[in-house]
């Protein structure tokens, strides 16, 4: 590929036979189009725009299938960054199995890069340190926003780039060059470094009266402060936290050890260091995850909804309860040291069942209490 360095026979990848992944696609490119493009490279399988599942609006990507690898080969080193409708698509070999571009091996970032260079520019500047799998200038309504990542297809032609190309000057900027970290890994790091030197300091629950002199007032008292800032909404209504920045790490230390769960006006104050914004977003990514593992290992079943549960009902009791309806793959009742909390839930095998329980258990009598059950949503595994 490119002028990257020979394989020796045999070694070659071909990450599906004969097929190519078209990229930076118009939105108006059709099969027919790609079709006519690559029909000159050779005969062709098939063309593929890939769409979204349900609005059908394309996804500025697809595939071509040659029917010889050796026209796939010839068109990915001829006609990569050529144009349809009048923009440049990238082609890189299809990878069914996305393990390799998982891992990260062989995945390099680039910052500081000058907006003039664009995907074929970044190409031609990195494939004379081995065979890229793909590269991409990141860009938005205003063009590129200065940095990319360029995947080659081993760790070693990876390392000759960066040995060669950090802190190199391209049109009069010195660009970085470094190996491609995932967001949790950066996150870990920053978090790391900057639990030993940071000075801003994050602060929540905040009472409705706190104004940006009463917050500097609080917190003065453990150092030299920077600047402070009370977070407000639109109409100027504190939104109940804000920030305090110390000249030194020392006093934003003292700070938070200092004033984390100290009580006012009513409200247990947390005091903490800011995060950044990558730290953030990793933290969010994990609770996404956790609730979509949560999500994943929910039994099958509608959802009925039971409130005003007696003390003395356990799981089996519930389940027994509510068995002559039909069948339940799920009852439980929410636990709190040992002792219901007075609500759960029941999942029936289908929507007749469901309704139908809530439509005779309803206002019954269980125990002491008159049940109040409802119809839960139904989730997307349900």
């Amino acid at each position: 590929m490119g002028s990257g360095e020979p394989n020796p026979a045999g070694k070659k990848k071909k990450y599906l036979k004969a097929a190519l992944y078209v990229g930076d696609l118009d939105a108006d490119v059709t099969e027919d189009m790609l079709y006519k493009k690559f029909r000159p490279a050779g005969p062709l399988r098939f063309t593929r725009i890939c769409r979204d599942p349900v609005t059908r609006s394309p996804l500025g990507y697809g595939y071509v299938n040659f029917r010889f690898p050796a026209d796939a080969e010839w068109a990915l080193n001829t006609m990569n960054f050529d144009l349809i409708n009048g923009k440049p698509f990238r082609l890189m070999w299809s990878q069914p199995d996305d393990r390799l571009r998982k891992s990260g091996v062989g995945n390099i970032f680039i910052k500081n890069l000058d907006k003039s260079i664009d995907n074929r520019g970044l190409f031609y500047l990195f494939s004379a340190f081995g065979n890229i799998l793909s590269c991409k200038v990141v860009c938005d309504d205003n063009g590129s926003k200065g940095y990319a990542y360029v995947h080659f297809d081993s760790l070693a032609a990876a390392n000759r780039a960066i040995w060669h190309m950090n802190g190199v000057r391209l049109n009069n900027r010195q660009v970085y060059v470094g190996r491609f970290k995932f967001p949790e890994e950066r996150a870990a790091e920053v978090r790391t470094r900057d639990r030993a030197t940071f000075t801003n300091v994050f602060v929540k629950n905040l009472g409705d009266d706190m104004n940006d002199e009463k917050l500097k007032e609080l917190f003065s008292e453990y150092g030299q402060i920077e600047s402070v800032k009370v977070v407000r909404d639109a109409s100027g209504k504190s939104k109940g936290f804000g920030f305090v920045k110390y000249e030194t790490h020392e006093a934003a230390q003292k700070a938070v050890l200092e004033l984390h769960g100290k009580s006012m006006d009513g409200k247990v104050l947390y005091v903490g260091r800011a995060q950044k914004k990558i730290e953030r977003l990793a933290e969010l990514r994990r609770r996404f995850e956790r609730l979509r593992l949560k999500e994943k290992s929910r039994p099958p079943g509608v959802p009925i909804y039971i409130k005003n549960l007696d003390e003395s009902i356990d799981d089996e009791k519930l389940k027994e309860e509510f068995s002559s309806f039909g069948s339940i793959s799920r009852a439980k009742v929410m636990m709190e040291v040992g002792q219901g909390k007075g609500f759960g839930v029941v999942c029936f095998s289908s929507f007749e069942e469901a309704t139908k329980a809530v439509d005779e258990m309803n206002g019954r009598l269980v125990g002491s209490k008159a049940l109040h059950v409802t119809l839960g949503q139904v989730r997307r595994r349900w």
